[in-house]
Formats: C-alpha cells, structure tokens, sequence
C-alpha cells in the first residue's frame, strides 16, 4: 500500500507526539517536525510502500530528539496491562477463532494512528468488542494452511494476546516462527518484548525482521537470511496489524497470507472495503 494524503498528515502528527512523549522543548518539536516533513515530501516521490517511508521520517525523528525509544514506558505499561486482562479474558475452552479475535482485539493497542484512541480499559474494551466477532473471518482456511506459519507480530501489548495463539498452533502441531522488529519504533514489539510475552519459549524460532534498524512491517531487502528462508518455506504468513498489511500486500510471490487486525484508519478501510473499526482475519493469496 502506497502513503496517502491522509498518512503525510497522521505520520507527522506521530512526530510531534513523540516528541512530547519525551518533554522535548517546544521549540525543538517545532524544528524536528519541519526536518521530517521536508524528508517525507522527498520520500513520497519515490515508490515505496507506506511502512518504508514512515520508517525512514521516524528514524531521522529519533535520532533528531536523542531517544532511541520514546515509547518505552507506554510499551511496558501496555505489556503488563494486556497481561493481567488476559489472565481475566483468555479462558482454555477457546478455539482458534476465539483467540485469532482476541489477538486482534489486541491489536487495538497501537498508538500509530491519530484516527485511533488507545483504550485506558482493556479488558472493558474487549469484552465489548469480542460481542461482536469478527468482521472477516477466514479461520477456518488459516488453521487448514497452519501446518508451517511465519507470524508477524506488531504491537507490545497487543504480543501478550498473541502468545496464546501461537501456543495454540503449537499445541495443535504447527511449526512456527515468530517475527518482532528489528529495532525499537513506534510501540512495535521487540526481542525484548517477545522475552516478556514468553514467545521465546513457545515458538520454533524468534527472528527480527531486520538486522538491528528500526523498521516498520516487512522489507525482503532488509530481512535477515533465516527470514527469508523461513518464508519461502511456510505454508502461511500470519501478519498482525497495518504496517505488515501495508508492506506485505507490496510484495508478490508469498504463501498465503492472512492480514488480522482491527481496522484504525480510513485510508486502511477503504483499500480493504470495510469500515474502520473492523475486526478483520483475512486470508489472501498473492
């Protein structure tokens, strides 16, 4: 998916949020903000998917106001938070659908939009929202394809939820191997919160999807040797949240994939045709 209108002005309003994050001098917000918007107009001259783009202005963002993670303390209140409503909500009757919603509803745990709120309340918020199932539910065919699954996860938080799902595909013989970023951006999930999740000891294999930068979503170019190897030998790419569904809908000659997200923002709305705010499981074959 290419960047919109829409994204220039959501991407740069995630710069200034960060800087604040951080107590950065107004001043300074004022200036970093100008530095990445004069980048972003050159990038988007260039055809790149979205996530290749909004990596690049948040790299020269970070580095511009000294953090490597201005997220940090949002990510570690979000982890712990998902985990203690998992331990209320995720119940050992539920099947794979159940815990693909639950995963997704996990999703909502992300702070990349400004069309989106993260909830203060999330076991509320997902009681509410697993009422209403899911929007676009090809389970059924993903758990027939789960035989070897590369999973792309995105947000922290939202990587607690997604434990029990891949202990599920573990428990029903799938081998699986878990994808984090490669460096801190945004509040993407990382070695670090893969290791607080439990994944490490659940999975086949935990790659990054780069060696070290800060990368939104999936980059062949960037990706280590064992990832690529990984994917040409999966029978199913499982891919949480926008960014994978930016950066892998790009990209031809993959094994299935199945996009599972709740929908934040129009411009992901539209391409996909649902509204926003859907609860999508989506299986494509490209």
């Amino acid at each position: 998916m290419k960047i919109t209108e829409t994204c220039f002005e959501c991407l740069l309003s995630r710069i200034t949020y960060e800087c604040d994050l951080i107590s950065t001098d107004p001043k300074k917000t004022v200036e970093i903000a100008e530095k990445c918007r004069n980048l972003l107009t050159e990038l988007c001259k260039e055809e790149r998917a979205a996530p290749q783009i909004s990596s690049r202005v948040h790299r020269l963002a970070y580095e511009e106001m000294g953090s490597v993670d201005p997220y940090h303390s949002l990510k570690v209140k979000d982890n712990e938070d998902a985990r203690d409503a998992c331990e209320q909500l995720i119940t050992p009757a539920m099947g794979f659908r159940d815990l693909c919603l639950a995963a997704i509803i996990g999703n909502t745990l992300d702070y990349g939009s400004r069309e989106h709120t993260v909830t203060d309340n999330i076991a509320a918020h997902f009681s509410n929202e697993f009422e209403k199932g899911l929007t676009v539910d090809d389970t059924d065919e993903m758990l027939a394809l789960s035989d070897r699954v590369v999973f792309f996860c995105d947000n922290c938080g939202e990587i607690i939820f997604d434990s029990y799902l891949i202990q599920f595909l573990k428990d029903q013989g799938s081998h699986v191997t878990v994808v984090v970023r490669g460096g801190s951006i945004i509040n993407d999930a990382t070695l670090e919160d893969a290791h607080t999740a439990g994944i490490d000891t659940i999975c086949d294999a935990l790659l990054t999807n780069t060696h070290g930068i800060a990368e939104l979503g999936y980059d062949p170019a960037l990706a280590p040797n064992e990832l690529l190897r990984a994917i040409d030998s999966a029978t199913i790419i499982i891919a949480k949240g926008m960014a994978n569904y930016e950066s892998l809908t790009e990209i031809e000659g993959l094994p299935p994939v199945a996009y599972c997200m709740t929908v934040k923002c129009v411009p992901i709305a539209d391409s996909i045709g649902v509204e926003k705010g859907s609860r999508i499981a989506m299986l494509r074959y490209q």
